[in-house]
């Protein structure tokens, strides 16, 4: 007997693999995916903007890396003793106009060294509503950056305007990497300020305007239904988070491991394994760390971390290597 309904996902066809170099976008579940992609060792770089929400902020930032972008003082305003951006999110903000623009370019730099070599772009939009300033009503601005209302036009943009944005973001890319995959998702977190009726309305607008871009390009893009998942499989509020609103820490695993299955073949799952053993035994802090047995687990480990950089020479494990020996020294 089903006491559910499975969302059928089935296997990609196209894979992802720890040799792609792959760049994620979009709103907080972006952020959700891109850690964990970042901790299986993926080479992958995470929300250069900070979190986006909405498919015309997701465009100007992709424009912006396709140009390669340096940010001047132009590009800041100040307000209650911060410097901000509206292409950024606050991460970047600062009380130092240069620690900002330093903050801007150095993140600016490592999204045009992914892009200039990319392989796969992921794309998590989270609403159909738009934020742009009432003086200057072209400007979409990715973060009101708790500025008084009165200074935007808010609006839920239709389903050719987003269509034709998101067209374009796989456009942009395509220009700079050819051969570039994109993986569209969207956000299963819900915007309830909105009202539940306008965040329906609002995701299922996202839903018809990805749905119309992937339709015109099966061979290269392919949408996963993490919105589905979260809605259907995982309905009960046991998956939420304390808030209610957004997912739970098993949720957001449990459709990580939807997508891994999805996407990953059996050597990366296989890796993948293999590394998170790793991962675990440089999480583990003993309550002693000057016994034979923890340098023993150490070396252990240490040579643990060669072996897997010997077998696969494109993972990134300077950092792993270098807490083992700091932690063997004591």
């Amino acid at each position: 007997m089903d006491f559910y309904t499975e969302i059928k996902t089935g296997k990609s066809a196209f894979c992802v693999n720890h040799t792609d170099h792959i760049l994620v976008l979009g709103s907080c579940f972006a952020d959700n995916v891109g850690q964990r992609l970042a901790d299986s060792k993926f080479r992958c770089v995470v929300n250069p903007f900070g979190t986006l929400y909405n498919p015309l902020s997701i465009l100007n930032a992709v424009e912006m890396m396709a140009e390669h972008k340096v940010f001047t003082s132009e590009d800041l305003f100040q307000s209650q003793g911060l410097w901000h951006s509206w292409a950024h999110h606050g991460v970047f903000s600062s009380s130092s106009m240069e620690e900002s623009l330093d903050m801007m370019n150095a993140s600016m730099e490592k999204a045009w060294e992914q892009l200039s070599s990319l392989d796969v772009l992921i794309l998590t939009y989270g609403t159909a509503w738009v934020y742009r300033l009432a003086c200057h009503p072209a400007k979409v601005v990715a973060n009101c950056h708790k500025q008084p209302e009165s200074l935007f036009i808010r609006q839920m943009e239709n389903v050719d305007t987003l269509s034709d944005s998101i067209q374009r973001t796989v456009e942009l890319v395509r220009a700079v990497r050819p051969q570039a995959k994109v993986i569209f998702t969207v956000s299963p977190i819900r915007h309830v300020r909105d009202g539940m009726h306008a965040n329906q309305l609002s995701k299922a607008t996202l839903l018809l305007a990805v749905d119309k871009v992937v339709s015109d390009c099966k061979d290269s893009c392919e949408y996963f239904p993490s919105y589905e998942i979260m809605m259907d499989e995982l309905r009960d509020y046991r998956f939420y988070d304390d808030d209610m609103v957004h997912p739970s820490g098993k949720a957001v695993d449990y459709i990580w491991e939807r997508f891994s299955n999805t996407f990953f073949n059996k050597e990366t799952l296989a890796l993948m394994k293999e590394w998170r053993g790793i991962a675990l035994g440089l999480a583990h802090r003993p309550l002693h760390n000057d016994t034979d047995a923890y340098r023993q687990f150490m070396n252990s480990l240490l040579e643990k971390i060669i072996n897997i950089k010997n077998k696969h020479p494109f993972l990134d494990v300077e950092k792993e290597i270098s807490i083992c020996n700091t932690r063997l020294e004591i």
